[in-house]
């Protein structure tokens, strides 16, 4: 269902034909649903908080940075991130900008974990996600289909104050400021 069609089925109907529409045993599943139903709008308005990364200088874009899969009841989004051009990659704007990104998604989003999916060879991106703190949870085998084969996913987390062992980890603090441009 599309959220029009979940927002006629809740607003225009009692919960018992709700229930019966829904096809719940119980008033308490179905407003788990109901729960579930508004949580996931919220959800299908803002599963991504993209970036878009300029220099300040030139104010051109040299990239982006952002949350996608994003869950909101559960507190967590994977990062996704690139940078167009040779000149830029490699030069720590990327660095700078996923601490700006990391920062916001704790203190704005509410963000418990943020996750990192990313392909076992890519060693750039594997560096500056260790430079960032994140810890190396495993690997995914066959996690996606690309160029007709399946791919498998080396999996990273960061958590916003402890690692997978309940530790403090140093954490993100970090005092950013808007710059208008």
């Amino acid at each position: 269902m599309d959220p029009e069609a979940y927002r006629l089925a809740f607003e225009m109907s009692d919960p018992g034909e709700q229930q019966e529409f829904f096809g719940y045993a119980t008033r308490d599943r179905l407003e788990e649903e109901r729960l579930r139903w508004q949580q996931g709008m919220v959800t299908f308005n803002k599963s991504f908080c993209w970036f878009t990364i300029f220099l300040k200088a030139e104010q051109t874009a040299v990239g982006w940075c952002g949350f996608h899969t994003w869950y909101i009841p559960h507190r967590r989004a994977e990062i996704g991130y690139e940078i167009s051009g040779d000149d830029y990659k490699r030069s720590g704007l990327m660095t700078e900008a996923l601490a700006a990104v990391i920062d916001y998604g704790f203190t704005e989003l509410n963000l418990n974990r943020i996750e990192a999916f990313v392909e076992p060879g890519n060693e750039a991106s594997i560096k500056l996600l260790e430079k960032s703190d994140f810890l190396k949870e495993g690997l995914l085998r066959e996690h996606y289909f690309k160029n007709n084969e399946f791919q498998d996913s080396v999996v990273y987390g960061l958590f916003e104050k402890k690692d997978v062992n309940g530790l403090n980890q140093p954490g993100y603090h970090l005092q950013i400021k808007v710059t208008p441009y």
